[in-house]
């Protein structure tokens, strides 16, 4: 497999995992994530999917870009903010 194809997968896992925590997502969202090229950015944005409690947070994530490194504490507590 290319580059190009690890990056549609891991997108396309980010959608799958978003839409079955948070419900559709809006078009922005979606060619925020579109317009990432970085591959390590977008496997840190999957563990950001998976644990953040909401959107916000993942939002808020993927704004950082490949910036953001550390994925831990209640912030990323799946279950928390309840």
């Amino acid at each position: 497999m290319n580059e190009q194809q690890f990056l549609m997968g891991d997108r396309e896992d980010i959608f799958t995992i978003l839409r079955m925590r948070f419900g559709e997502l809006s078009t922005d969202i979606i060619q925020a994530i579109g317009k990432i090229q970085d591959l390590s950015t977008l496997q840190r944005l999957i563990l950001v999917a998976c644990n953040a409690p909401h959107l916000d947070v993942f939002l808020e994530e993927m704004r950082e870009g490949n910036q953001a490194y550390k994925i831990t504490g209640e912030r990323f507590n799946p279950l928390g903010l309840i």
